[in-house]
């Protein structure tokens, strides 16, 4: 498996021609990984215990909880009930999470065809949502009554969308054409 420093490396000589770049440290790179779930109106303690403790095992590390920032009464939310569980992964965590969903995960999903390219925002982070847990090889696949989707954002350094979508693609993404 390469190191940091050798990743950033190739990404640096596959990018400097397209984009100028002099330096290693003007070329973008993978800043973070944030997985975040949302658990909606679910009330059943267990559920909730279920979907904490997925991301657990998927990731390798312990979801934060996140609560509703105000009160809305037509959804019945009150200001810090649980709305969801969030993960951010850095550095060695980071980059294994991100070859496991590459090579493992994404691959599994049904009749993949690869993943839209248009889900970059304004930052050059891009957000692909997951419909299934079940993809990761972690989680059981015997409870299919209790599958739940989530978020996984990756947060790049680039400046501008091309430039996030040449790196992901260097790094591996499996975009339609």
């Amino acid at each position: 498996m390469k190191t940091n420093k050798e990743k950033q490396q190739q990404v640096f000589d596959a990018l400097k021609g397209t984009y100028g770049y002099t330096n290693v440290f003007e070329a973008p790179h993978l800043s973070k990984i944030v997985i975040s779930a949302g658990v909606g109106s679910v009330k059943d303690k267990q559920k909730i215990e279920l979907i904490q403790d997925r991301l657990a095992k998927i990731t390798g590390q312990a979801p934060a909880k996140r609560g509703a920032k105000k009160s809305i009464a037509s959804f019945k939310v009150r200001e810090g009930d649980l709305t969801g569980f969030q993960v951010t992964l850095r550095g060695t965590r980071m980059h294994e999470f991100l070859n496991k969903l590459l090579t493992i995960a994404i691959p599994r999903t049904r009749d993949f065809r690869g993943i839209p390219s248009d889900s970059f925002d304004e930052m050059g982070n891009y957000t692909l949502g997951i419909k299934e847990h079940t993809i990761f090889p972690e989680t059981s696949d015997e409870e299919l009554r209790n599958v739940f989707g989530f978020a996984v954002t990756v947060v790049t350094t680039a400046k501008s969308i091309e430039e996030a979508r040449a790196l992901l693609t260097h790094l591996g993404f499996p975009f339609k054409k």
